[in-house]
Order: C-alpha cells, then structure tokens, then sequence
C-alpha cells in the first residue's frame, strides 16, 4: 500500500472538488452547517469510488444517507458506550458510598474502565470503517455489519497495513487539527475559515479510505 501516493491523490481529489468550484464549495459548507448530515451523505458517494467528486445535488437522498451513516456509527458505538455507562456508574457509587476504601476501589477502576472503553472503541471502529464502505458500496444497512464479510476485507488487507494506514491519516488529521488551531485564533475569520475546511477534509479522509478499502480489490 502506497501511503504517499494514497495522501497525494487525496489531497488532489478534494482539492479538485472545491478549488475553483465555489458554488460547490458553498454548497458544501451548507451540507455542513445542517448537523453535517447530508455532508455525510456526500461522503458514502466518495466512498463508492465516484472519481471526480461528484456534484452536490438530490438533498432528500444526501439527508436519507446521513441520517442512515449516523445510525449505524451510533450502533457501532453501543458497545464502548455499554462499557462508559458501567464505569461511570460504578465510580458514581463508590464515590457516594462514604467509604473511602470503597472510593479509592472506585478510582481504580475507573481507570480500568477507562483502557477497556479505548480498547473496544478502536476495536469497533476497525470494523466500522469497513462496515461503512460496504453500506455505500452495497446500500444495505445490513452489511454494514456483516462481520464475515468485514473481517475476509480486512484480512485482505492486512491488519497490518490497515492499522499502519490509519495511524497515517491520524498523523495528517493531527497536522490538519494543529494547523486548523492556529487559523481559528483569528477572530471571526478563523471560525469561517475553519467551516470552510471541514468539507475538504471530509473529502480527503473518505478518498483516502476508500483507496485503502479497494487497494487489494475489495
């Protein structure tokens, strides 16, 4: 897997997608501004392979997708969400029990339950990432979470380069994160600028996913 080539060709596609487009762009910002739902939707077509960007258009059919992406990213969480609950609620109770054993117990495992939420957490979104392509490729909710299926992706990828190539888009995504900071300390001006980028980036991590995803022919 070609990690320099997939950032370029990325960084090129949206690129290509706004630069020069603004009428695009400003649509964009606007899929934005509405909870982000129908840029969500906009990404499963970058998900589906569509090269160039496609035309923002069909709003019912971008809020449908959005609203179906956020479904099953929210199912995907349940099981870290599961695990937040009970050591938020475990720490609650020995915090009021009055006992300070039962307090110091309580702390200790709250940080335990705090590297088991982590755990299931990155766990689960190894399978979300791939469970999302497949909803777009397939249009089935279903086989967003048909693990056979995600599992034979992923081991066609290798969990090796899978894993490799996400900490690589979390690298850029924490350049993009120290550059987006600097740029929001202008007042006003930084806010606007920042909404304007949230769409390109968007943009650039689903390309970057989707070329992962068909990178052995998925």
């Amino acid at each position: 897997m070609d990690f320099g080539n997939m950032i370029g060709d990325s960084f090129e596609y949206a690129k290509e997608a706004v630069v020069g487009k603004w009428n695009q762009w400003l649509m964009l910002v606007i899929a934005t501004i509405i909870f982000g739902i129908p840029l969500a939707g906009y990404s499963l077509k970058v998900l589906r392979g569509e090269k160039p960007a496609p035309e923002v258009a069909d709003w019912g059919t971008l809020f449908i997708d959005g609203i179906k992406y956020l479904i099953i990213s929210i199912i995907w969480m349940i099981p870290a969400m599961i695990v937040m609950f009970l050591t938020v609620g475990m720490t609650a109770f020995g915090a009021m029990s009055g006992d300070p054993t039962a307090a110091i117990a309580a702390m200790s495992g709250m940080m335990a339950g705090l590297l088991v939420f982590f755990i299931v957490l990155i766990i689960t979104l190894l399978f979300e990432i791939i469970g999302v392509i497949r909803f777009a490729r397939t249009g089935s909710m279903g086989e967003a979470f048909n693990f056979g299926a995600i599992l034979e992706t992923i081991g066609k990828i290798g969990w090796g380069s899978y894993i490799i190539a996400l900490i690589v888009l979390m690298i850029v995504g924490v350049v993009f994160g120290i550059i987006v900071s600097i740029i929001m300390m202008i007042p006003i001006l930084g806010w606007i600028i920042y909404l304007c980028l949230i769409a390109p980036w968007t943009l650039f991590v689903s390309r970057y996913i989707c070329q992962m995803y068909d990178s052995v022919g998925a």
